[in-house]
């Protein structure tokens, strides 16, 4: 005899469909989560190593709090003195938002830049990535050369037809150097 379509038996079914469901997912949250984080780790630690100079030991990470907005930074160390400061960044760009780690020696010189993320147009303001753009901010002092686009008066030359993400690319370079002198201020008790 089959069993009658009823109320009761869809709401029992429905629940024993979500409960199955639900500790599928949990089981594959706890499952994934550890190497997930370490890749996180692996992918932060690699980005570090890019914008700043060579360092020993594990970088200690930190936040600051400029303008009302957490910043994590990291700071790394070469024979006990510090070398370097990579801070993690963004703006808006084009298509959303543009993810930097900007590196910054102890003397207030642009080391490096890496994008850890972006959404940016294919083939028009995705190339922030690519070295022709990103390898300008090399070496690049803030005390000698304006973080804007040329066309806004600045020193950077723009991605040809993405004004917009060069801007965006720029301006978190530039909060990038906003939060550096935040955490010199800090550390000299300012």
């Amino acid at each position: 005899m089959a069993v009658q379509s009823s109320f009761k038996n869809m709401t029992l079914c429905l629940f024993a469909v979500c409960l199955v469901a639900s500790a599928l997912l949990a089981a594959v949250y706890a499952i994934t989560k550890e190497p997930i984080e370490v890749a996180e780790h692996n992918k932060t630690i690699s980005a570090i190593a890019q914008v700043v100079p060579e360092f020993e030991g594990e970088p200690v990470s930190d936040t600051i709090e400029v303008s009302g907005r957490k910043y994590p930074y990291y700071v790394v160390s070469k024979g006990g003195q510090p070398v370097g400061y990579a801070i993690n960044t963004s703006s808006v760009g084009y298509g959303g938002p543009l993810s930097l780690m900007v590196g910054m020696t102890a003397d207030r010189v642009i080391y490096n830049t890496t994008v850890l993320s972006q959404s940016e147009t294919p083939g028009l303001g995705a190339k922030c990535v690519e070295p022709e753009f990103a390898d300008q901010f090399r070496n690049w002092n803030p005390e000698e050369k304006t973080l804007a686009v040329t066309k806004d008066g600045g020193d950077v030359d723009a991605i040809t037809a993405s004004t917009i993400t060069s801007r965006a690319y720029s301006k978190a370079v530039e909060t990038a150097v906003t939060v550096f002198d935040a955490i010199v201020s800090i550390n000299k008790g300012e």
